[in-house]
């Protein structure tokens, strides 16, 4: 049994252009719910975020949305997840992603999954968490992300041990393997955020 219970997913708001996406999500949110892992997500009952969690409800799992009060409405709440949390800010929002996940993973998406993605890699690299975090590559979607960090180290800005805060997965079949075997990762002890 893994020691994962509680995977935050960090997607998009919309379903993108390449139905392979929508196809992962579905595939996900199935296999969450098979292996007894709860997901935590953006709240959101529409794009990558709506596929995935009606999936992991449609196969008996168990959803946690967190939404800040303003995107209520932008992003159409999740009227099915079985709690939905609604913060005050988009920053309380990733603090309670973080707190109530033992592991990340980030799927397809835009410019919010981008900056969920950076901000809980940077949270590790200051020694803030050492929780797994995991990228998808559905399609190649998220080698420029990585090509990214790599160009980063490459001009050094960045040290070359960045790339062992996360690991790449080609597809979902993976994560759901990698999933099985992961530690859950821990806090810090002081939550200094």
């Amino acid at each position: 049994m893994s020691a994962i219970h509680s995977l935050a997913v960090f997607c998009g708001s919309r379903v993108g252009f390449n139905p392979a996406y929508a196809q992962a999500g579905r595939a996900l949110g199935h296999g969450l719910a098979n292996a007894g892992i709860r997901l935590v997500y953006g709240g959101g009952r529409i794009g990558i975020m709506g596929v995935i969690a009606d999936a992991v409800l449609e196969a008996g799992g168990t959803v946690l949305g967190v939404i800040p009060d303003f995107l209520k409405q932008l992003e159409v709440a999740h009227q099915g997840a079985q709690d939905m949390v609604v913060t005050d800010s988009m920053h309380i929002r990733k603090f309670r992603l973080y707190q109530e996940s033992d592991a990340f993973l980030t799927m397809p998406g835009g410019l919010g999954t981008f900056d969920e993605t950076f901000e809980i890699i940077t949270w590790r690299q200051l020694r803030l968490h050492n929780k797994p975090i995991l990228l998808c590559d559905i399609a190649g979607w998220a080698a420029p992300l990585v090509a990214t960090i790599d160009q980063a180290i490459v001009q050094g800005f960045a040290d070359p041990a960045c790339r062992d805060l996360f690991e790449v997965l080609d597809d979902v079949p993976a994560v759901l393997e990698r999933l099985r075997t992961l530690p859950a990762g821990k806090g810090s002890s002081e939550d200094r955020f």
